[in-house]
């Protein structure tokens, strides 16, 4: 889907509701504009139910200020309004209230965007906007002073979050990675203190991680290759909608043969990624016209010195790597389900996955098919698409209950006795 080919009304339709079914707004809350070539803004209009909206709810302001349609426009059309006339280069502004920001908003503070390189890339430098009247010049004036800085994003005191860009997508993108790295954050406060990369060290994972493959031409795909894209495409989505990937985060791959896999690409968007979308590789090269994940060179050491494994996946979901950021040990010995699924997780420091990939794969084995690099990701690997997933799943699941239990007494775990009684009851050994 070609997504800045859709109507403007359409557009702002489509992110909204998706905005409002991630729980990111409320019902009456946030606010969607385009700027369009023509100089009109399409805005969302004020007070009606960001759940349902159609595009013929969207209104249209005139340069002129004449407003068409059937409702009013968002009373917050001073402050975007103004960011189009301060920053000409800004054709799409995205407001709202998701409840991780707005409680930094609260505290009166910008969530740190080091703490795993994404948002560091995607977000850029945060401001914040000292608090005034909704809807007033006052607000947007306050704004409009740190958007004419170059920012692309700004918390607003007491209120929520601004993001702009120069279409509708990127906006949206920038709000959801800061929102993530806020959920991020607060997750891990409840672990400890939070350890935040430096400029230097993510510039050397951008610099080192950067991939260029060679180029084929596919001949044929076959009937197994053509299930597989769709099921990766499957659980993509999946992983999209349970909170376990971000629309520009997280990586799906699966064996195809000896020497060729399917693999997640880049800048596409994994709510609705489809089966072209996905790049396949063989012997070291790249299905033409593509851009692989960044971690494919990863994947492909894996795949070449564990002939066992089929599938890989590659995530940053915010319980995980609350326990990534603090360098807090996770122990799988929970329930039976986490300890069968995941036995003993390795940890790696920052930047392995990218300066050597070949530690990362002989860390993994049968009694450590899930590996944590700090302040990165997580790994999870299995002998089919599901089994991976499964892992991916259950870790998550792991380290939310950890952190859940730690809000409400001492955690037992499972004894190195019964640790036993489940190595032999499921033959783990």
């Amino acid at each position: 889907m070609n997504f800045n080919l859709l109507h403007p009304a359409e557009q702002i339709v489509m992110l909204i509701n998706r905005v409002y079914q991630k729980g990111l707004t409320t019902t009456s809350g946030g606010n969607l504009s385009i700027l369009d070539s023509d100089g009109n803004i399409w805005i969302t209009p004020s007070g009606i139910d960001k759940g349902s909206l159609t595009p013929s709810d969207i209104c249209k302001v005139l340069p002129d200020g004449t407003v068409i349609g059937k409702y009013k426009p968002s009373v917050e059309l001073p402050f975007h309004r103004k960011v189009y006339e301060m920053r000409p280069d800004v054709s799409a502004v995205l407001h709202a209230h998701p409840p991780a920001l707005v409680s930094y908003s609260l505290i009166r503070k910008i969530p740190e965007v080091n703490i795993i390189p994404n948002p560091h890339y995607v977000c850029g430098k945060v401001g914040i906007a000292k608090y005034e009247v909704p809807g007033s010049d006052a607000l947007a004036t306050r704004i409009v002073d740190e958007i004419k800085k170059g920012l692309n994003v700004v918390v607003m005191e007491n209120h929520g979050v601004i993001c702009c860009a120069n279409n509708l997508f990127e906006a949206f993108k920038r709000f959801e990675t800061l929102n993530f790295a806020a959920d991020i954050g607060i997750t891990a406060a409840m672990l400890g203190k939070a350890d935040v990369l430096t400029d230097e060290q993510i510039e050397t994972y951008g610099t080192k991680g950067k991939v260029v493959l060679d180029e084929f031409v596919p001949k044929v795909y076959s009937s197994d290759e053509r299930r597989l894209r769709k099921e990766m495409c499957a659980l993509i989505r999946r992983s999209y909608d349970q909170g376990l990937f971000t629309s520009t985060q997280g990586t799906f791959s699966v064996r195809l043969s000896k020497d060729s896999f399917l693999i997640t690409p880049c800048h596409v968007d994994r709510k609705y990624i489809d089966p072209e979308d996905i790049v396949r590789i063989d012997n070291g090269k790249c299905e033409a016209g593509k851009k692989p994940s960044r971690s494919v060179l990863l994947h492909k050491r894996i795949f070449d010195d564990h002939p066992e494994i089929n599938a890989i996946t590659v995530a940053h979901p915010k319980h995980l790597m609350a326990f990534g950021i603090t360098h807090t040990p996770i122990d799988s010995r929970t329930i039976p389900e986490s300890y069968i699924s995941m036995r003993d997780i390795v940890r790696l420091p920052f930047c392995t996955n990218v300066l050597e990939p070949e530690k990362v794969s002989a860390s993994i084995s049968s009694h450590s098919p899930v590996i944590m690099v700090e302040n990165d990701c997580v790994i999870s690997t299995g002998n089919s698409l599901i089994n991976a997933f499964d892992r991916l799943e259950v870790a998550e699941f792991t380290a939310n209950t950890i952190i859940h239990a730690k809000m409400i007494g001492d955690i037992v775990m499972i004894s190195d006795k019964e640790v036993e009684d489940i190595n032999v009851a499921f033959h783990l050994d």
